[in-house]
């Protein structure tokens, strides 16, 4: 339901739409964008997933120091979430060797880094593994450029890496004051950047706010192109606030932080959890200080953003993630709903 005026209406088939459904271009990383792009897939064929490529942690950290690729894990987590195939074949690809010097690694982030040396190119890899597993649309990362991510806390220490951002934050208990990429004018794909141009909805998030989100819009046109595309621009809000980058953040404090960073004010809708958290769920989360994020409605208003909201709310082994079914039967509706209020 919308929370700031009512909307009603189911979806509407004949609206103009390109052949295959509205072109949907969906901006992130980590488990938030490949969760989200389950969804999607049901209902268009037309997406474009703009994955960053900031990650230097895990078995993808270590393939990009000792083969020198792009980290492939965020990647390989969004092929497989728009891919039409069988079970065994996601199974194969998430597989995680237990004994020897591949203990940890992922089978698919190995057949990733084969298929670049093969290929000749990061991106050609992402091409032909989309291929053999018959991916519904495309997933882009948002550049080539050997990238590293630093963030400014508020007392001026620099923290230098994805992966030691949230761990440097929690012993320093000081807030993100900012992030930012070197080298500084790294570009972006072009197909990234015309897919956002020719998009019907641009999606960001859910997802790490800091680390998974917000890099992408740091890459040199990104922001400039969101800013410009007559796309709707929609923030998916996490449900809960996250240790290590986020706690204490209101929705607004979330939007503010994009916005600043991309230098524009970006977002025009959000989508919010309105469903409970199981009490079990919530007790685990306060172990880490984190609580749903909350709506400061003067704040939002303030903005004109128009605020989405409905129950979401899936419980993964304890943790507390988006049921992608209703969040893109929502995101959809939004969608139509909007167009037939242009129409009209």
């Amino acid at each position: 339901m919308i929370l700031e005026r009512k909307a009603s209406g189911g979806l509407i088939k004949d609206n103009g739409w390109a052949i295959g459904g509205p072109k949907i271009v969906a901006i992130g990383g980590g488990t938030g964008l490949s969760t989200l792009l389950r969804g999607l897939k049901a209902y268009t064929s037309n997406i474009t997933a703009i994955v960053t490529v900031a990650d230097d942690g895990g078995g993808s950290g270590i393939l990009r120091n000792d083969l020198g690729i792009l980290p492939p894990g965020d990647i390989r987590n969004c092929i497989l979430a728009l891919a039409n195939t069988e079970p065994i074949m996601e199974s194969l690809m998430q597989y995680r060797f237990k004994e020897g010097s591949l203990r940890g690694q992922s089978f698919g982030n190995l057949f990733i880094a084969a298929l670049n040396d093969i290929c000749g190119s990061f991106d050609n890899a992402i091409r032909e593994i989309s291929n053999v597993l018959a991916v519904t649309g495309r997933v882009v990362p948002v550049t080539l450029e050997d990238i590293t991510l630093f963030a400014e806390l508020d007392d001026g220490t620099i923290i230098k890496g994805e992966s030691q951002i949230p761990i440097r934050q929690i012993s320093s208990n000081k807030k993100i004051k900012r992030v930012y990429l070197e080298p500084a004018e790294c570009e972006a794909m072009p197909e990234a950047l015309k897919a956002i141009k020719e998009a019907d909805a641009v999606i960001i998030g859910p997802g790490s706010l800091y680390t998974s989100i917000i890099p992408n819009f740091m890459v040199k046109g990104v922001a400039k192109a969101a800013h410009e595309a007559a796309a709707m621009k929609i923030y998916i809000c996490n449900m809960m606030t996250q240790q290590g980058e986020t706690l204490g953040y209101d929705l607004s404090d979330h939007i503010n932080a994009i916005n600043e960073h991309a230098g524009h004010d970006i977002i025009e809708y959000a989508i919010v959890n309105s469903g409970r958290i199981p009490e079990d769920s919530a007790l685990r989360y306060m172990d880490e200080y984190a609580k749903p994020v909350e709506i400061d409605w003067d704040n939002i208003a303030a903005k004109g953003i128009k605020v989405v909201g409905d129950d979401f709310v899936r419980i993964d082994k304890g943790y507390v993630r988006h049921d992608y079914n209703a969040l893109s039967r929502c995101i959809f509706k939004l969608i139509n709903q909007e167009q037939k209020d242009s129409i009209f």
